[in-house]
């Protein structure tokens, strides 16, 4: 399994409760590019559009930049290939507040690009300043024994 890119930020920044896998909707030119590791998750969320999945906020550059059409949008949804009842499921979960879809990883599985996404909850500001304490401290406590 190889990873193409991963969303390191939303471990920190949201609390994951639930971990799904999905299939994308790409151009080949696309396939091409996130092959060669062209692809960014950061700042990229999963939403509901007519009751299907979408990735949003994810920006994939051409391949070949010389050689696109003229209506290729590096920014555009792409749609999730789901079950319907994890669509149900998800779709659901969405609704109630302070949930949110934020994906975790794009990978190669058996030749097909897959999308790891879990379903959060976004920390607080002190929950942050205490995992950063928390890892100082190990951190500090790692140096001592490692000395001694």
């Amino acid at each position: 399994m190889k990873i193409f890119s991963e969303n390191k930020k939303a471990g920190f920044n949201y609390e994951i409760l639930e971990k799904f896998e999905a299939g994308m909707v790409l151009f080949g030119q696309e396939v091409k590019s996130i092959k060669t590791g062209h692809i960014n998750l950061s700042g990229s969320y999963v939403v509901f559009n007519r009751s299907e999945p979408y990735l949003t906020g994810v920006k994939v550059p051409p391949y070949q930049p010389n050689n696109i059409g003229a209506d290729y949008n590096e920014e555009r949804q792409r749609k999730l290939l789901l079950n319907k009842k994890e669509i149900d499921y998800l779709a659901g979960k969405t609704k109630t507040k302070g949930f949110s879809l934020i994906p975790l990883k794009i990978y190669e599985n058996n030749g097909r690009i897959k999308l790891e996404f879990g379903l959060a909850r976004g920390k607080k500001k002190f929950d942050k300043k205490e995992k950063i304490k928390k890892r100082d401290v190990d951190r500090e406590v790692n140096r001592e024994l490692s000395r001694g």
